[in-house]
């Protein structure tokens, strides 16, 4: 039983690398840049969070609510000041952009938080479900990771094809200049973008730190660089990619720690991720992309 109780760790593990891997492969997708303040995000949606049940004694959906609302208008005010002016700018000079913002907001923490972890209280109550006689035990938070990334990536599949504006976020990450000639306002489309992965950040740090709970200024850190990872892992712009991929690593992950090393596990998974883009450097479900010049 042993086996499936590692199993249903990595696949909670996966969700919540999965949900942050969704808000990677979202802003990817439309925009062609990747945000790595994203982790960081995810960091400021926990201490969201936190302050609203510690501190001014909220129940835990208002928590919630005040991290996603939090984290949606710091995505799109990232946007709009760090990146927006860099819109025509080289690839690289994004990147250090976004590697600046994701310091800045950890600095911004520890001036605001300290550096001293916090220990987060789980927003999902309820004792564990005991199975097999009590061989296997089911944390409610790992019920409600699980099904929240399901939900996540069904509504984003749903919203991406069947509303108007996925259809314009599909028209802008297909070719902007033609997008804009169509009366796409583009801006609007790629701070919705960015609104939409910030608060899929909100939601996976709430649950992160739910699961795991100590909360620090680092806390997003090797997360978003993991669920970047799983990104690339699944195919980058593909959000069933994410959502497997990211599912994939935890689950990878869990099993290294128990069955070969713990401090080997974080190698290992890289190593992996190595050897399938090696095999299919566009990822497990991603499509490679001619373009005519």
């Amino acid at each position: 039983m042993s086996f499936l109780n590692h199993l249903i760790s990595g696949i909670s593990l996966g969700s919540i690398y999965a949900i942050i891997a969704l808000g990677y492969t979202m802003v990817y997708g439309i925009a062609k840049m990747l945000n790595f303040a994203h982790g960081d995000v995810i960091m400021v949606g926990g201490y969201m969070c936190f302050c609203a049940t510690i501190y001014l004694g909220w129940p835990a959906w208002a928590g919630i609510a005040l991290a996603i609302a939090v984290c949606t208008v710091l995505g799109m005010a990232i946007e709009r000041l760090a990146y927006k002016p860099l819109r025509m700018a080289p690839s690289l000079a994004v990147l250090i952009t976004a590697i600046g913002v994701s310091y800045l907001l950890q600095n911004a923490a520890l001036l605001i938080w300290g550096s001293s972890p916090k220990m987060f209280t789980s927003v999902v109550g309820g004792q564990p479900i005991a199975l097999f006689g009590g061989q296997i035990m089911l944390a409610p938070v790992t019920l409600v990771t699980v099904l929240s990334c399901l939900v996540i990536m069904a509504a984003l599949v749903l919203f991406t094809g069947h509303t108007k504006m996925g259809t314009a976020m599909r028209a802008v990450s297909e070719d902007k200049g033609a997008a804009q000639l169509m009366g796409i306002n583009v801006n609007t489309t790629i701070s919705m973008t960015f609104a939409i992965g910030s608060g899929l950040a909100a939601v996976a740090g709430v649950l992160l730190c739910s699961a795991y709970p100590t909360l620090m200024p680092t806390t997003g850190a090797m997360p978003g660089i993991k669920a970047f990872t799983a990104a690339v892992f699944g195919g980058i712009g593909s959000i069933p990619g994410a959502f497997v991929g990211g599912i994939l690593l935890g689950v990878i992950e869990i099993f290294a720690k128990a069955y070969i090393s713990t401090q080997l596990s974080d190698a290992i998974v890289f190593a992996v991720l190595i050897v399938v883009l090696l095999v299919k450097p566009d990822g497990l479900l991603g499509k490679r992309v001619s373009e005519k010049v």
